[in-house]
């Protein structure tokens, strides 16, 4: 039984990846480095989690410390905010879901001062009954700090919970706090970085609450 859905934010609820690929690789640019992909990062562990990876990786040598980068790397994609927008069919799923009387959460790695200007910018503040961010937790994701705190504001046992995740880490947090989880792809190479997930669908139009429900 299913009893909420928890999302996650970015590349999940939000069409935000690119505008996330380009802000690393304009941050390795100022660094005197070109990025090897189009999303450089790892997704679903936070800004600031990723920056001690790309540091050694790409073998950066910077008086600027990782609190520096991180707040460069989401200004940068701050000022991408009017190219973002929501998943398609995200809006009819969440209303559907609410109207059969299913409790939605956010739970994101992301820093809530950054959640609060998406929110804003997009109209996204009635779309969730909890909210957890990044700062909420000691771990993040894959850890399943997130997911199991969520589950608490809600007040709904964790087994009754559904997470969908764009990202590795947060399918195996989630398959860590004991949820269940669909994992929302943009294409098959993606999709195949997501198998770990009890479902794949590619947009939320595949998705409503008849389908949920029957989820095992």
């Amino acid at each position: 039984m299913i009893s909420a859905v928890i999302f996650d934010l970015d590349g999940t609820v939000l069409a935000n990846e690119d505008e996330y690929g380009v802000a690393f690789t304009r941050v390795l640019k100022k660094l005197g480095k070109n990025a090897d992909s189009d999303y450089p990062h790892i997704g679903g562990i936070g800004v600031k989690e990723n920056w001690p990876q790309l540091l050694s990786k790409y073998k950066i040598r910077t008086k600027k410390t990782v609190e520096e980068l991180t707040k460069e790397t989401q200004d940068a994609y701050l000022n991408q905010l009017n190219k973002v927008e929501l998943k398609p069919g995200f809006v009819l799923f969440a209303g559907d879901l609410r109207e059969n009387g299913i409790k939605t959460a956010l739970a994101t790695s992301n820093d809530w001062w950054i959640v609060d200007e998406v929110f804003n910018a997009l109209n996204l503040n009635n779309f969730f009954d909890v909210m957890t961010t990044g700062e909420e937790v000691a771990s993040k994701k894959p850890a399943p700090d997130l997911f199991l705190i969520t589950a608490d504001k809600l007040g709904i046992a964790p087994e009754e919970c559904l997470v969908i995740e764009d990202s590795k880490a947060g399918i195996d947090a989630a398959h860590s706090a004991g949820m269940k989880t669909i994992g929302i792809a943009r294409d098959d190479e993606h999709a195949h970085t997501l198998k770990g997930a009890n479902e794949i669908v590619f947009n939320y139009s595949e998705l409503s609450f008849a389908r949920i429900s029957n989820l095992v």
